[in-house]
Protein backbone atom coordinates (compact mmCIF):
# COMPACT_ATOMS: atom_id res chain seq x y z
CA UNK A 1 0.00 0.00 0.00
CA UNK A 2 0.92 3.49 -0.45
CA UNK A 3 0.33 5.63 2.55
CA UNK A 4 0.98 9.86 2.35
CA UNK A 5 1.51 12.45 4.73
CA UNK A 6 -1.07 15.56 4.09
CA UNK A 7 -2.07 18.78 4.55
CA UNK A 8 -5.53 18.92 4.10
CA UNK A 9 -7.65 22.18 5.39
CA UNK A 10 -4.67 23.14 7.48
CA UNK A 11 -4.35 20.11 9.08
CA UNK A 12 -1.66 17.11 8.68
CA UNK A 13 -3.46 13.69 7.97
CA UNK A 14 -1.27 10.41 7.92
CA UNK A 15 -3.43 8.86 4.46
CA UNK A 16 -4.08 5.58 2.57
CA UNK A 17 -3.54 6.73 -1.12
CA UNK A 18 -4.69 5.21 -4.71
CA UNK A 19 -2.53 6.76 -7.11
CA UNK A 20 -3.78 5.04 -10.09
CA UNK A 21 -7.31 7.09 -9.08
CA UNK A 22 -6.14 9.86 -7.13
CA UNK A 23 -7.79 9.52 -4.17
CA UNK A 24 -7.24 9.34 -0.30
CA UNK A 25 -8.19 7.94 2.91
CA UNK A 26 -7.42 9.31 6.17
CA UNK A 27 -5.63 6.62 8.47
CA UNK A 28 -7.47 7.90 11.46
CA UNK A 29 -11.13 7.51 9.86
CA UNK A 30 -10.20 3.81 8.49
CA UNK A 31 -8.49 2.52 12.06
CA UNK A 32 -10.31 5.00 14.55
CA UNK A 33 -8.20 4.12 17.12
CA UNK A 34 -5.27 5.98 15.38
CA UNK A 35 -4.56 9.91 15.81
CA UNK A 36 -0.91 10.00 14.69
CA UNK A 37 2.24 10.76 12.71
CA UNK A 38 3.57 8.24 10.46
CA UNK A 39 6.25 7.14 12.69
CA UNK A 40 3.80 6.42 14.60
CA UNK A 41 1.65 4.37 12.67
CA UNK A 42 4.73 2.17 11.46
CA UNK A 43 5.16 1.57 14.86
CA UNK A 44 1.79 0.17 15.83
CA UNK A 45 1.13 -0.91 12.06
CA UNK A 46 0.30 -4.45 12.83
CA UNK A 47 -2.41 -3.08 15.36
CA UNK A 48 -3.78 -1.19 12.11
CA UNK A 49 -3.20 -2.66 8.86
CA UNK A 50 -6.41 -5.27 8.73
CA UNK A 51 -8.24 -2.11 8.67
CA UNK A 52 -6.36 -0.18 6.26
CA UNK A 53 -8.89 -0.77 2.94
CA UNK A 54 -10.01 1.55 1.02
CA UNK A 55 -14.19 2.26 2.18
CA UNK A 56 -15.97 4.63 0.14
CA UNK A 57 -14.45 6.55 -2.66
CA UNK A 58 -12.42 8.54 -1.12
CA UNK A 59 -11.27 12.50 -0.96
CA UNK A 60 -9.29 14.05 -4.18
CA UNK A 61 -5.60 14.52 -4.18
CA UNK A 62 -5.96 17.80 -5.56
CA UNK A 63 -7.79 18.90 -2.43
CA UNK A 64 -4.43 18.20 -0.28
CA UNK A 65 -0.74 19.32 -0.16
CA UNK A 66 1.90 16.66 -0.02
CA UNK A 67 4.40 16.69 3.01
CA UNK A 68 7.14 14.87 3.59
CA UNK A 69 6.06 10.96 4.56
CA UNK A 70 8.10 11.00 7.96
CA UNK A 71 8.80 14.69 8.15
CA UNK A 72 9.43 14.72 11.98
CA UNK A 73 11.60 11.55 11.82
CA UNK A 74 12.95 10.94 15.87
CA UNK A 75 16.70 10.31 14.53
CA UNK A 76 19.29 11.47 12.03
CA UNK A 77 18.88 10.05 8.49
CA UNK A 78 21.11 7.07 8.28
CA UNK A 79 23.05 8.05 4.88
CA UNK A 80 25.34 6.00 2.52
CA UNK A 81 28.14 7.77 0.47
CA UNK A 82 29.93 6.07 -2.79
CA UNK A 83 27.42 2.97 -2.75
CA UNK A 84 27.19 2.84 -6.66
CA UNK A 85 30.43 1.80 -8.35
CA UNK A 86 30.63 4.45 -11.43
CA UNK A 87 30.05 7.18 -8.65
CA UNK A 88 32.48 6.05 -6.37
CA UNK A 89 35.03 6.13 -9.55
CA UNK A 90 33.35 9.56 -10.17
CA UNK A 91 33.65 11.11 -7.19
CA UNK A 92 37.11 10.07 -6.41
CA UNK A 93 38.38 11.78 -9.43
CA UNK A 94 35.95 14.92 -8.89
CA UNK A 95 38.73 16.45 -6.21
CA UNK A 96 35.98 17.06 -3.83
CA UNK A 97 36.52 13.17 -1.84
CA UNK A 98 39.22 13.80 1.03
CA UNK A 99 37.61 10.38 2.15
CA UNK A 100 39.47 7.99 -0.76
CA UNK A 101 42.13 5.83 -0.48
CA UNK A 102 44.60 6.67 -3.40
CA UNK A 103 43.98 4.65 -6.08
CA UNK A 104 40.25 3.75 -4.28
CA UNK A 105 37.54 2.62 -6.82
CA UNK A 106 35.56 1.40 -3.93
CA UNK A 107 35.18 1.88 0.12
CA UNK A 108 35.95 -1.57 2.08
CA UNK A 109 33.45 -0.91 4.15
CA UNK A 110 30.07 1.28 3.68
CA UNK A 111 30.81 5.21 3.93
CA UNK A 112 27.83 6.39 6.69
CA UNK A 113 26.79 9.82 8.08
CA UNK A 114 23.98 11.13 8.81
CA UNK A 115 21.74 14.06 8.31
CA UNK A 116 19.32 15.82 10.95
CA UNK A 117 15.60 15.91 11.03
CA UNK A 118 16.06 19.58 10.22
CA UNK A 119 16.95 18.58 6.70
CA UNK A 120 13.58 16.68 5.68
CA UNK A 121 11.32 18.99 3.22
CA UNK A 122 8.19 17.55 1.34
CA UNK A 123 7.51 17.35 -2.61
CA UNK A 124 7.36 20.47 -4.04
CA UNK A 125 8.81 22.80 -1.73
CA UNK A 126 11.88 25.04 -2.66
CA UNK A 127 15.00 23.68 -1.70
CA UNK A 128 17.11 26.60 0.38
CA UNK A 129 19.95 28.42 -1.97
CA UNK A 130 21.82 29.65 1.67
CA UNK A 131 23.49 31.82 -0.16
CA UNK A 132 26.74 33.39 1.35
CA UNK A 133 27.27 29.84 2.71
CA UNK A 134 27.61 27.63 -0.54
CA UNK A 135 27.54 28.14 -3.61
CA UNK A 136 28.56 24.35 -5.35
CA UNK A 137 25.08 22.63 -4.99
CA UNK A 138 24.55 19.28 -6.13
CA UNK A 139 21.60 16.79 -6.35
CA UNK A 140 21.64 12.81 -4.92
CA UNK A 141 18.85 10.63 -6.08
CA UNK A 142 18.53 7.83 -3.59
CA UNK A 143 16.23 4.82 -2.37
CA UNK A 144 15.04 5.53 1.10
CA UNK A 145 14.44 2.27 3.13
CA UNK A 146 12.28 2.68 6.19
CA UNK A 147 12.91 0.53 9.23
CA UNK A 148 9.47 -1.12 10.38
CA UNK A 149 10.56 -3.27 13.79
CA UNK A 150 13.66 -2.43 16.22
CA UNK A 151 16.54 -4.84 16.09
CA UNK A 152 20.11 -4.93 17.42
CA UNK A 153 22.63 -7.37 15.49
CA UNK A 154 20.30 -8.10 12.85
CA UNK A 155 21.81 -10.58 9.86
CA UNK A 156 21.60 -9.92 6.60
CA UNK A 157 19.80 -13.07 6.25
CA UNK A 158 16.91 -11.78 8.49
CA UNK A 159 17.83 -8.20 7.33
CA UNK A 160 14.73 -7.58 4.57
CA UNK A 161 12.06 -8.75 7.86
CA UNK A 162 13.02 -5.59 8.90
CA UNK A 163 12.21 -3.38 6.29
CA UNK A 164 8.31 -1.54 6.37
CA UNK A 165 8.98 -0.17 3.33
CA UNK A 166 10.45 2.65 0.82
CA UNK A 167 10.49 6.61 -0.41
CA UNK A 168 12.24 8.65 -2.58
CA UNK A 169 15.23 10.84 -1.05
CA UNK A 170 16.89 13.64 -2.33
CA UNK A 171 20.68 13.47 -0.66
CA UNK A 172 21.32 17.66 -1.69
CA UNK A 173 24.77 18.28 -1.13
CA UNK A 174 26.93 21.68 -1.22
CA UNK A 175 29.77 20.13 -2.39
CA UNK A 176 32.12 23.13 -1.61
CA UNK A 177 31.51 22.47 2.40
CA UNK A 178 31.90 18.71 1.92
CA UNK A 179 35.36 19.39 0.64
CA UNK A 180 36.54 22.53 3.17
CA UNK A 181 35.19 20.00 6.26
CA UNK A 182 36.25 16.78 5.22
CA UNK A 183 33.83 15.11 7.17
CA UNK A 184 30.36 15.34 5.05
CA UNK A 185 27.99 16.44 7.85
CA UNK A 186 28.27 20.02 7.40
CA UNK A 187 27.96 19.98 3.40
CA UNK A 188 25.25 17.27 3.98
CA UNK A 189 22.89 19.01 6.47
CA UNK A 190 21.69 22.45 6.14
CA UNK A 191 18.34 23.55 6.42
CA UNK A 192 16.18 21.64 3.77
CA UNK A 193 18.26 19.37 1.89
CA UNK A 194 16.69 16.42 2.27
CA UNK A 195 13.88 16.77 0.33
CA UNK A 196 11.77 13.48 0.56
CA UNK A 197 8.36 11.55 -0.89
CA UNK A 198 5.89 11.88 -1.85
CA UNK A 199 4.91 8.21 -0.64
CA UNK A 200 6.16 5.50 1.49
CA UNK A 201 5.21 2.23 -0.08
CA UNK A 202 5.64 -0.97 2.08
CA UNK A 203 7.92 -3.44 1.23
CA UNK A 204 5.71 -5.97 0.10
CA UNK A 205 4.83 -3.78 -3.20
CA UNK A 206 8.13 -3.15 -3.91
CA UNK A 207 11.10 -4.83 -4.65
CA UNK A 208 14.08 -2.44 -3.37
CA UNK A 209 16.91 -4.80 -4.24
CA UNK A 210 16.04 -4.51 -7.82
CA UNK A 211 14.63 -0.88 -8.76
CA UNK A 212 15.07 1.71 -11.27
CA UNK A 213 16.52 5.28 -9.99
CA UNK A 214 16.50 7.86 -12.38
CA UNK A 215 16.89 11.71 -11.90
CA UNK A 216 16.49 14.89 -14.34
CA UNK A 217 17.62 18.56 -13.91
CA UNK A 218 15.75 20.44 -15.74
CA UNK A 219 14.68 18.00 -18.25
CA UNK A 220 17.67 16.53 -18.60
CA UNK A 221 18.45 12.85 -17.61
CA UNK A 222 21.52 12.53 -15.17
CA UNK A 223 20.92 9.90 -13.49
CA UNK A 224 19.63 6.29 -14.20
CA UNK A 225 20.96 2.99 -13.17
CA UNK A 226 18.84 0.36 -10.66
CA UNK A 227 19.61 -0.99 -6.96
CA UNK A 228 21.39 -4.00 -8.70
CA UNK A 229 24.18 -1.66 -8.72
CA UNK A 230 24.72 -0.98 -5.05
CA UNK A 231 27.88 -2.04 -4.13
CA UNK A 232 26.52 -2.49 -0.34
CA UNK A 233 23.21 -4.11 -0.87
CA UNK A 234 20.22 -3.74 1.61
CA UNK A 235 20.79 -6.38 3.71
CA UNK A 236 24.50 -5.19 3.93
CA UNK A 237 23.64 -1.93 5.07
CA UNK A 238 20.63 -2.96 7.78
CA UNK A 239 23.13 -5.67 9.14
CA UNK A 240 26.30 -3.09 9.51
CA UNK A 241 24.16 -0.75 11.05
CA UNK A 242 22.65 -2.76 13.59
CA UNK A 243 25.89 -4.01 14.80
CA UNK A 244 25.71 -2.08 17.37
CA UNK A 245 23.14 0.86 17.24
CA UNK A 246 19.34 -0.71 17.92
CA UNK A 247 17.38 0.69 14.86
CA UNK A 248 14.11 1.46 15.32
CA UNK A 249 10.80 1.55 13.52
CA UNK A 250 10.27 4.78 11.50
CA UNK A 251 14.73 4.78 11.29
CA UNK A 252 15.59 6.01 7.51
CA UNK A 253 18.67 4.90 5.88
CA UNK A 254 19.30 6.60 2.64
CA UNK A 255 20.97 4.19 0.22
CA UNK A 256 23.37 5.90 -1.69
CA UNK A 257 23.42 7.44 -5.26
CA UNK A 258 24.15 6.46 -8.97
CA UNK A 259 26.89 8.15 -10.97
CA UNK A 260 25.74 11.44 -12.82
CA UNK A 261 25.56 13.70 -10.33
CA UNK A 262 27.14 17.24 -10.76
CA UNK A 263 30.35 17.19 -9.73
CA UNK A 264 30.78 13.85 -12.38
CA UNK A 265 30.90 16.47 -15.48
CA UNK A 266 33.79 18.49 -16.38
CA UNK A 267 33.25 21.05 -15.62
CA UNK A 268 31.26 20.22 -12.58
CA UNK A 269 26.95 20.81 -13.38
CA UNK A 270 26.23 22.85 -10.10
CA UNK A 271 22.25 23.66 -9.28
CA UNK A 272 21.09 27.41 -9.44
CA UNK A 273 18.00 29.38 -8.34
CA UNK A 274 15.19 27.98 -10.50
CA UNK A 275 16.60 24.69 -11.31
CA UNK A 276 14.62 21.51 -11.23
CA UNK A 277 15.15 18.29 -9.93
CA UNK A 278 12.75 15.67 -10.61
CA UNK A 279 13.58 11.55 -9.26
CA UNK A 280 11.86 8.82 -10.02
CA UNK A 281 11.98 5.61 -8.36
CA UNK A 282 10.18 2.91 -10.19
CA UNK A 283 6.91 1.89 -8.02
CA UNK A 284 7.98 4.31 -5.44
CA UNK A 285 6.60 7.58 -6.59
CA UNK A 286 8.30 11.02 -7.76
CA UNK A 287 9.89 13.69 -6.35
CA UNK A 288 10.27 17.30 -7.76
CA UNK A 289 11.77 20.24 -5.95
CA UNK A 290 12.95 23.42 -7.32
CA UNK A 291 16.16 25.20 -6.07
CA UNK A 292 15.12 28.67 -4.48
CA UNK A 293 16.37 32.08 -3.36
Amino acid sequence: MKLANLRVDGTALIVLVDTDKSVFWPVSRLASEFNGDMVQLVQRFDEFKRDLQPRGEGRPLSSATVLAPIDRPRRNIFCVGKNYHEHAAEFQKSGFDSSAKDGEHAPEAPVVFTKPASTVIGPGEKIPRHAGVASQLDYEAELGVVIGKAGRGISKANAMDYVFGYTVINDFTARDLQKLHRQWFIGKSLDGFCPMGPYLVTADEVDGQNIDVKCWVNGELRQNSNTRQLIFDIPTLIETLSAGIELQPGDVIATGTPAGVGIGFNPPKFLQTGDVIRIEIENVGVLENEVGE
